[in-house]
Formats: C-alpha cells, sequence, structure tokens
C-alpha cells in the first residue's frame, strides 16, 4: 500500500496529463480525447453506412453488409498496423501515432456504430416512414425530421456502451507509442521496475474509473429511455377495451 501511494503521489501528473505543459499531452487526457473525437469522427459514417444498409437497394445492401463483416472480423490491432505501416507509404510521408490510431479506431468503430443505429432504425414501425411520406416529405427529410431522431434516441444507451468500449479499445495506442494512459503507465514501469504490479493496478483502477461511469450513464439513459416510451404509449380505447373482455 506504501508503495502505490508513492507511485500515485510521484507520478499522477505523469498518469492525467503526461508532460504537459512542458512536454506533450499524454495520460488519462490523450485517452479521453482520442475517444472523444473517435466518436465524433465515427458518428456522421456510422449514420450513412447504416442508412445504406437499411435503405439502399440489393447490391448495397450487400456491399455494406460484408464492409462490416469484413471490419468486425478484423483484429482492432491488425488494422492498426496496416494503418501504421501503409499509409506512409501510400501518402509518401509518416503519420503520427495519434491520427493513426484515430483513422484505424475510426474504420473499425464505424462498423460497429452503423449496426446500433441501423437496429434504431429498423426497430422502428414502418408507419413511421409511410406517414412522413403521406405529409410530403421526401427521402432526407423523413429521417432527419422522423426518423433518425426516434432511433438514435432509443439507440442511445447502447451507443454509451459503444463509448466505454472505444476507451478501453485506445490502451492499444501505446504500440505505437501514442501517449495514452496505458503508455503512461509503461513508461513508470520503466522507470521503477521493481513495483510493476502497483503500477498496472492504477492503470486498472483508472480505465475502471472511467468505464463503470460510462456503463452507469448508460443505465440511467436506458432507464430514462424506458419511461418516456411507457409514457408514450397511448391509452387503450373503449373498443379495446371491449374487445379483450369479450
Amino acid at each position: 500500500m506504501t508503495a502505490l501511494l508513492s507511485i500515485l503521489h510521484d507520478y499522477w501528473k505523469l498518469l492525467l496529463i503526461g508532460s504537459y505543459p512542458t512536454g506533450p499531452l499524454g495520460g488519462m487526457a490523450v485517452t479521453l480525447t482520442l475517444s472523444v473525437f473517435t466518436m465524433i469522427l465515427t458518428f456522421p459514417f456510422s449514420v450513412l453506412l447504416a442508412l445504406t444498409h437499411s435503405r439502399g437497394g440489393p447490391w448495397l445492401r450487400r456491399l455494406c453488409s460484408a464492409w462490416v463483416a469484413l471490419i468486425r472480423g478484423t483484429p482492432l490491432i491488425m488494422l492498426l498496423f496496416w494503418n501504421y505501416f501503409l499509409v506512409p507509404l501510400l501518402i509518401g510521408r509518416n503519420v503520427s501515432g495519434f491520427v493513426t490510431m484515430l483513422v484505424s479506431l475510426v474504420i473499425y468503430e464505424t462498423a460497429y456504430v452503423s449496426e446500433i443505429i441501423r437496429s434504431g432504425i429498423e426497430a422502428l414501425p414502418s408507419g413511421q416512414y409511410e406517414a412522413a411520406k403521406a405529409l410530403g416529405l421526401d427521402f432526407t427529410q423523413a429521417h432527419l425530421r422522423i426518423i433518425l431522431p426516434q432511433a438514435l434516441f432509443n439507440a442511445l444507451p447502447s451507443l454509451i456502451n459503444q463509448f466505454t468500449s472505444i476507451v478501453k479499445e485506445t490502451s492499444l495506442g501505446y504500440v505505437i507509442n501514442v501517449q495514452e494512459f496505458t503508455f503512461a503507465a509503461t513508461q513508470v514501469n520503466g522507470e521503477l521496475l521493481t513495483f510493476p504490479f502497483q503500477i498496472f493496478f492504477i492503470l486498472a483502477a483508472g480505465y475502471f474509473a472511467v468505464c463503470y461511469t460510462l456503463s452507469r450513464a448508460a443505465g440511467r439513459v436506458e432507464m430514462s429511455v424506458q419511461r418516456r416510451r411507457t409514457r408514450a404509449q397511448p391509452l387503450p380505447t373503449a373498443p379495446t377495451l371491449l374487445a379483450e373482455h369479450s
């Protein structure tokens, strides 16, 4: 316990923000920054892929299905290495580890988030889209005003849980020298050498604190969604009640 407290006292700043402001930002700050940027950039691509997969023609649906299956069947670390070694060859210059990790996560997470959104779209009654068309809304207006708001609201707990997965997946960034939380912990371990259990216990506790908070938030959002759904259910009409008791 003494060693654990000593490590926290001496290296808390490195674990939280790296060498900032005298050096590059690192630690948990980079982990959260990378996670937030990944979710922001993933969202529009996921919506586009989900709509194409759900509403596109047969060939587009097959193409989207094949793409999702390919990405979901590929380990993230393999995709990370492909980007790390292949992209500089294609563009003729080096790319930072942060950008490589961000691009890899966006490609990888788009396949998962798009399926969450697609499930939310397809869970809605078909009458929603028919009613939108009856009001004179075109495809884009119907989905932006009617379909997507409902689908995204219903999918919100799953989206938060996926954000939790992104936070954990950023830990792979240390293999390409992204100065995130795991990289900071390995730096501390490299300096001390004698307390690996305590250092990686702190690492696990840090991830647990963030992911548990997000999981609790997802649970609360899910309860809120369920309450809204219950309130939105119409009361049974008199003919319905008579039919049920007859």
